[in-house]
């Protein structure tokens, strides 16, 4: 917020930023900036001159929970923070040997990060994240858990980051609509793989099913955006019903379903856990639970693909399995550089290092298989 203070229409005072004061005020539970209560402290002869908070919010990119995080979060901010706020997204990925977040991002007065990892920048003003890897460096891991923060949050019990910021919003800052508790819900069945079976995550019929897929395809940041923002007002079902989310989503739907054949054709089964190498083909992205639909007998799945950016393996758990998990998959996808959760996981390697990938896979593989 900018302040200008002058005693006539001809003749300017001096100018005051206060930005950083009505930022500071956001970071205390229990307290909130509107782009009044300030100035009400300020002499009536005062002109008073404002200008839009700018706020930037970091999410894990191409991630339903991570743009539902971003949606939950922006909704707080325009309800209870300043509802002129400028909000401005920029969704995160892993990349290979990734050390930090660049500084660069952080360009708003406030400046958030959900369902991504941590960033010791003092840019940073607020942070959410439920995964076990969600530091990229020991002292980042250290200075977080050294420091005492009034926003800034982890907890790694939750299933979905979406449903960890929903009730700490309410609980600490009394952040809590009901409209929003649809899309908070769609966000931990998907995160937590709380589906009744492989089946209902595979063929997709409810509306936040089919929005996974473009949101996981798309590579359109407009549209990202667009869902970001359609989230916090309309419903999932709305939402799919847009004609603009309709016309990517069709094509993605007919891909689905020629790699769920194209996994068949690929995949091996031994020992438990489901194998298969989907480089050289045309697949960026694919619904993770496509081999336990197609493999329901199996306890893991490890894959490789290949972007543009990376080269990635994956790594998971079957929800349905009647075999106990047995290892922690962000532990082993740690050691390659990688991360996630106890039941998935993933690493990324530069688009070049596609036999360094295999090699880590198949290591990987074994490993379960023992």
């Amino acid at each position: 917020m900018g302040i200008r203070a002058s005693t006539g229409p001809d003749r300017e005072g001096p100018s005051i930023c206060l930005m950083s004061l009505a930022v500071a005020f956001t970071s205390f539970p229990g307290t909130s900036y509107n782009g009044k209560f300030i100035c009400s402290k300020i002499d009536p002869s005062v002109e008073v001159h404002t200008c839009r908070m700018k706020v930037r919010v970091l999410h894990h990119d191409h991630c339903f929970d991570g743009l539902a995080s971003a949606a939950v979060f922006s909704a707080y901010v325009s309800r209870k923070v300043d509802p002129s706020a400028e909000i401005g997204y920029t969704g995160l990925a892993h990349a290979p040997n990734q050390k930090f977040i660049d500084d660069a991002l952080l360009d708003g007065d406030i400046n958030a990060i959900v369902d991504f990892k941590y960033s010791p920048s003092p840019r940073l003003t607020w942070w959410f994240d439920h995964h076990q890897s969600a530091f990229l460096a020991p002292e980042d891991e250290q200075q977080f858990f050294a420091g005492t923060w009034a926003t800034k949050f982890y907890d790694p019990a939750y299933r979905s980051c979406t449903k960890f910021i929903a009730e700490v919003l309410a609980s600490k800052f009394g952040f809590q609509e009901s409209k929003l508790d649809d899309l908070v819900e769609w966000a931990d069945i998907i995160d937590g793989a709380r589906y009744q079976d492989a089946k209902t995550a595979v063929e997709l019929n409810a509306p936040a099913l089919k929005m996974v897929l473009v949101i996981e395809a798309t590579r359109d940041k407009g549209l990202i955006n667009k869902i970001i923002k359609d989230m916090q007002t309309r419903t999932l079902e709305q939402i799919m019903d847009d004609e603009a989310i309709q016309k990517e989503f069709q094509p993605l739907y007919q891909r689905h379903v020629r790699t769920n054949e194209l996994i068949k054709n690929a995949a091996t089964c031994e020992g438990g856990v489901v194998f298969f190498d989907l480089v050289g083909h045309d697949v960026e992205g694919y619904s993770k639970f496509i081999p336990y639909y197609l493999f329901p007998e199996c306890t893991y799945s490890v894959s490789v693909s290949l972007t543009p950016i990376r080269t990635k393996v994956s790594v998971g758990f079957n929800p349905w399995s009647k075999q106990p998990r047995r290892h922690n998959l962000a532990s082993i996808c740690e050691r390659f550089n990688g991360g996630g959760h106890a039941v998935v996981g993933a690493i990324s390697f530069r688009p070049d290092q596609i036999e360094l990938a295999r090699e880590a896979a198949h290591e990987i593989a074994r490993e379960l298989r023992s």
